[in-house]
Formats: C-alpha cells, sequence, structure tokens
C-alpha cells in the first residue's frame, strides 16, 4: 500500500477517540513509523502512546478551538448503531457532524472525512451491471432510521464543500464490526445470517459487504491522503444469495415482491420493526459498487465477503453462549420477520388444505 504522510507541523484529528472506530483508528494512526500528530478527540479521553488528547464535545461551542494545527479531522463521534434509540441517534449523528463540519472550517482545518454508507444510494436500474460506479445519485424517499440520518449527513458534507472545505465520505458497504463490537453490525447483517433467508421470487440478490479491518486501512489511507469527495469501501468480491445460504447452512423462502413489501409495512406500521420497507430494496435490486477511487489511492482489502462473512458466523455468540447465532436489527429485522410471517402463512395453508 502507498503511504503518505501528513506535512510537518499538521496534525489529524479523530472525533470519538475515547472508543470504538475512533479509538481503532488513532491507535493505528499512532502507530505507524511515520505516524503524523495524531489528537483523539472525545469527552472522555482514553490515553494511549502517541496520541494527543483534547477534551472535546462535538456539540460544545467551543469545538474549534480543539481544532487547531489540525489538517484533517475524521469525524467518528457518529452512531452507527440501528437499535440506538432514534432521536438521541439522530442528534449525535446530524447535529454533531453540523457541528464539526462548522468547526474544522473556522479552525482552518483543511480537510474533513465522514462515514457514511452505501445504504444512501439509489437503487440500480434493472439494465445496470455489476458493480456498478461507485459516485451514485442518492435514494430520495424520506426515512427516519439510521439511513436517514446518513442521509443527511451526507447533505451537511454537499453544502460544506461549497463553502470551500474538502470533504471525503466513506461509504461502506454492509459492515461487519468484528473486534469493534455488534453496534458497528451492519442492519442488514441481521438478514444473512436468519434461520431462514428471505429472497424475491424472480431475483438473485448480491450482497457486499465490509470487514471493520478494511473500513479501518481505508480510513488510514483517507486521513493520510487527499481525496475528497466519495468513495466506496467494501472487502473484496460479493455473494450471490446462493453462496449466503452455502456458508450459514440457512434455507430460502421465496415471495413475490408485492407480499414482502405489503408485509413489511405491516409490521413496520404496527412498530413490530424499526426498519422503514424501504429499506428492503436491496433484495430487489442489488447494490454493488466499485472501490476504483480508494484502490486509485493505493488502498486494498484483506478480507474477501466471503471470508468476512464466515467469521462473523464463527464469532456471534447464541443466548445459550455457543457461536452461530444472530441479533436482527432494523432491515435486517424486517426481513427476518417477512419471512418467519411467510413460514405462519404456509403453515396455516398446510392445516387448512387437511
Amino acid at each position: 500500500m502507498r503511504r503518505r504522510r501528513t506535512p510537518d507541523g499538521a496534525g489529524v484529528g479523530v472525533t470519538g477517540a475515547g472508543s470504538g472506530l475512533g479509538r481503532a483508528l488513532v491507535e493505528r494512526l499512532a502507530g505507524r513509523p511515520d505516524a503524523p500528530l495524531v489528537v483523539g478527540l472525545d469527552a472522555t479521553p482514553a490515553p494511549l502512546p502517541g496520541v494527543q488528547w483534547r477534551p472535546a464535545d462535538v456539540l460544545a461551542r467551543d469545538l474549534a478551538t480543539h481544532l487547531a494545527d489540525l489538517r484533517t479531522v475524521v469525524h467518528l463521534a457518529v452512531s452507527y448503531d440501528p437499535t440506538a434509540e432514534a432521536g438521541a441517534r439522530r442528534v449525535r449523528t446530524v447535529r454533531g457532524t453540523r457541528a464539526v463540519l462548522e468547526a474544522a472550517r473556522k479552525a482552518g482545518a483543511r480537510r474533513v472525512v465522514l462515514v457514511s454508507s452505501l445504504d444512501v444510494c439509489a437503487s440500480p436500474a434493472s439494465d445496470e451491471s455489476l458493480p456498478l460506479d461507485e459516485d451514485r445519485l442518492l435514494r430520495s424517499d424520506p426515512d427516519s432510521a439510521l439511513t436517514g440520518d446518513l442521509l443527511e449527513l451526507e447533505r451537511l458534507a454537499d453544502h460544506a464543500t461549497r463553502t470551500g472545505l474538502e470533504v471525503l465520505v466513506l461509504r461502506p458497504a454492509a459492515l461487519i464490526g468484528a473486534s469493534l463490537g455488534p453496534a458497528y453490525d451492519s442492519a442488514l447483517l441481521g438478514a444473512l445470517v436468519a434461520p431462514r433467508l428471505l429472497a424475491v421470487r424472480g431475483t438473485e440478490p448480491q450482497w457486499q459487504l465490509c470487514h471493520a479491518d478494511d473500513l479501518l486501512s481505508a480510513l488510514e489511507v483517507a486521513a493520510l491522503g487527499d481525496l475528497d469527495g466519495v468513495a466506496a469501501v467494501a472487502s473484496a468480491g460479493w455473494l450471490a444469495q446462493r453462496e449466503v445460504e452455502a456458508l450459514t447452512g440457512a434455507r430460502r423462502v421465496e415471495l413475490p415482491a408485492s407480499v414482502v413489501l405489503s408485509t413489511a409495512e405491516r409490521l413496520h406500521r404496527t412498530g413490530l420493526t424499526p426498519g422503514a420497507p424501504a429499506e428492503l430494496d436491496r433484495l430487489l435490486a442489488p447494490l454493488v459498487v466499485q472501490t476504483a477511487r480508494l484502490a486509485e489511492a493505493g488502498w486494498e482489502p484483506a478480507w474477501t465477503a466471503a471470508d468476512a462473512l464466515a467469521a462473523h458466523l464463527a464469532a456471534r455468540p447464541s443466548p445459550g453462549g455457543r457461536a452461530g447465532s444472530y441479533t436482527a436489527a432494523g432491515a435486517g429485522a424486517t426481513v427476518a420477520l417477512v419471512g418467519t410471517a411467510a413460514l405462519v402463512r404456509r403453515a396455516r395453508k398446510r392445516r387448512r388444505g387437511r
């Protein structure tokens, strides 16, 4: 991988550096032999060798004073947890991002790096071939869930670029949190490891995944380089539904698209699932995207999609303490419940037919 150091006298600041993805990134940056000034920005510092800590709350009025001497700010004090309380998550993600972008501009920082998701992208047309170009239009349907928060993050990023700030938005595929914990697992991940895999009749879903290690290495390249705009992040390759079935040992439940969407709408209206029906788009139109921009900057993934999913399956504890179970949330919960509802309907029909 091509290495690039930040200029002398300029540093890289990371918000949310006290835990999770932020802590993993500052540890990675500080461990480089050519490490720049690495500044951890968090209300609760977690000391690490080679990291300068500044006790900063991203919503505090004095945030800009903590961003002095920084060339690049990597903003990771964002909630990617689909199970988090929606109002608090939106404040953390949307208001926090707006505050960081404004503070970076005031402090004279050159660049800001944000992490969004490929889920913000519009679904492909039926005649588009995979993998798709990574500079895709955003989806237009309103969404109050996690995807909606990230859509607003992207709009804030676009506005900031018009004020002269350089902004790079990384869009990882369905994220496998691995050592970062389940709070970073994509909502759709639950759909892939459910006891029954939902499939829409007449389609063959394709799944692109991103292991946390690959996101971290992409963030390292982003923090030390000059990329701006948007860039997709994914582990190598992607999986067809039949490959997921082979890895998980689960059987598919195949339903017409109209049944899937109507059932999802009923579940959402009754409050049984937090994920909006629109989040099932990936079953209807697979979104597999190139990672060309990062590759041109010298990045390459360490994981394949198959290895990442296999590692996830092996690591997740079951209710009895064994590996191999899943926790579904958001769209993952919707997919799981739609599949369960289909099985219940089939069982009832069989009983009535006796």
